[in-house]
């Protein structure tokens, strides 16, 4: 159709869809727009830290990490899902350079299903989490725990107007990493990295807007020191009106440390999970397991 049909297509489009979803369908169709800018910037990042990093993502540096995965059941496989979305990871397993199952029995054909763990978002978690999850963000500030490779600093820059976005990273040869691609894409106007551990970072919490926890604790500390991080964030996270973005669940993040801590000065924020939802039952799983609260 020319201009003029797909004008008139679009009115009529505008005039059947109810009136409080209308701000939503034209806000959703500026974003798909504009999308390809901004997620090519994401997407040529992850591929230069593809060629420079193994499959998991870590470094020979991490090795309290290493040795818990592997204390993991043999289903449970680390994948950066940053360096590797779903589509990537199907690619290689069609050219036999990956396997989502592994073998119940050697030499058998009886096979399970790999069990999937990240620490970080992938390109369409980082764009849901932005222009889906939180509100506007211009002028606040939002910190990231464990950046990591700095995907949320990265996605935060592109697809929001906060007014700084800092990472807090116990590794030095993470920091190192992401200064790196800060100043490569520069970035430097409103991402900064601490070499820092969450704790000693009372002032910073105290005035966070938006606190980001992606599976921050479990495999990188022992189960004492996850408590008392935990701990931390119940103190010093109550400005009114902050929010704080974990993955997985609060509930099932103090299950794992089989610890009690009060959450009543937060109220669990609803999340519209059908706007991005779609074939893809991993992709849609990955964006069910971000959870939203408010500090009150």
């Amino acid at each position: 159709m020319d201009f003029g049909e797909a004008k008139r297509e679009l009115k009529k489009l505008l005039k059947q869809t109810r009136p409080e979803h209308v701000g939503r369908l034209l806000q959703w169709e500026v974003e798909s727009l504009l999308r390809d800018n901004r997620s090519v910037i994401l997407e040529n990042i992850s591929e230069e830290l593809r060629s420079s990093l193994p499959l998991d993502a870590m470094m020979p540096s991490e090795t309290y990490t290493q040795n818990k995965i592997q204390e993991c059941a043999r289903r449970t496989v680390h994948v950066d899902s940053f360096l590797f979305d779903e589509n990537l990871l199907d690619s290689m397993c069609e050219a036999g350079t990956f396997s989502r199952t592994y073998c119940v029995q050697c030499g058998s054909t009886k096979t399970r299903d790999l069990e999937f763990l990240s620490h970080s978002f992938s390109v369409p978690e980082l764009r849901f989490l932005f222009l889906n999850v939180l509100p506007d963000l211009t002028g606040r500030v939002l910190v990231d725990v464990g950046s990591r490779l700095g995907a949320v600093l990265y996605g935060g820059h592109v697809f929001s107007s906060a007014a700084r976005l800092i990472g807090l990273e116990l590794n030095e040869d993470f920091v190192r990493l992401q200064n790196q691609v800060i100043h490569k894409y520069g970035f430097g106007d409103r991402i900064q990295v601490l070499h820092a551990d969450f704790c000693s970072q009372e002032t910073l919490i105290q005035n966070t807007d938006v606190l980001i926890m992606n599976n921050v604790f479990e495999f990188f500390l022992e189960p004492h020191e996850q408590i008392r991080c935990w701990r931390f964030l119940v103190q010093n996270f109550h400005r009114k009106g902050s929010l704080l973005v974990t993955v997985p669940s609060l509930d099932q993040c103090f299950r794992q440390i089989q610890e009690t801590l009060p959450c009543d000065w937060l109220e669990e924020l609803p999340v519209n999970y059908d706007l991005f939802l779609s074939s893809d039952a991993d992709q849609n799983e990955a964006f069910r397991q971000i959870h939203l609260y408010r500090v009150m």
